[in-house]
């Protein structure tokens, strides 16, 4: 059985997250708090396997809870906040899961299963803006000015003698370009690069 605490401040979704986890044969909520601070109390008193927490609580937020409880249980932070900033302050603190809370209700059930087996479970959106973020461009300068090219509206052929480069070049640019960005096609890596703001 996997014992759980939840610590979330809004009392309606701490007893709909602790309603519905305990509807799972393989888990059982031990400890409900409504604040960091408890939720440090809970887990020392209950010891249990896992401890959900949302980040924005009174009196100590969720992170700093995280930063306190190291290794006492695995922590997975349940959060509206897809900031870049407190994903990369919830790793440093040893978070195993960090999850949006706009993901389907069944998606927390099957983190939980696979952070108790020894696995991390980040929510993609924050792994898109952890490490493609505006402040890391995964872009290379060439590459960079290959993409402002094609978003000018220049067919291969173009950039290619823009560049100095044979056809055969700039094509590999562009492939390694999607690749890098994530995306299947030219529209689509442009559409990404304006959304991050990486065009100058």
């Amino acid at each position: 059985m996997i014992t759980i605490v939840i610590a979330e401040d809004q009392r309606m979704l701490l007893g709909a997250l602790a309603s519905l986890l305990d509807l799972e044969d393989d888990m059982k909520v031990v400890g409900r708090a409504s604040n960091g601070e408890e939720a440090i109390a809970l887990v020392e008193k209950q010891k249990p396997d896992i401890c959900i927490m949302d980040i924005e609580m009174p009196l100590k937020s969720g992170l700093e809870a995280a930063e306190e409880m190291k290794g006492a249980c695995k922590v997975i932070i349940l959060t509206t906040f897809a900031r870049t900033g407190y994903f990369e302050r919830a790793i440093k603190a040893g978070v195993s899961g960090y999850l949006l809370k706009d993901s389907p209700s069944e998606e927390l059930a099957s983190s939980i299963r696979s952070v108790m087996s020894g696995r991390r479970i980040y929510a993609s959106e924050l792994m898109d803006e952890a490490y493609g973020g505006s402040s890391d461009n995964p872009l290379t300068e060439r590459e960079k000015e290959v993409l402002e090219l094609v978003a000018d509206g220049k067919n291969t052929k173009e950039i290619a003698s823009e560049l100095f480069l044979t056809t055969g070049t700039v094509r590999n640019y562009i492939s390694v370009i999607l690749d890098k960005l994530g995306v299947s096609n030219r529209i689509e890596a442009i559409t990404r690069f304006k959304e991050k703001g990486w065009f100058k």
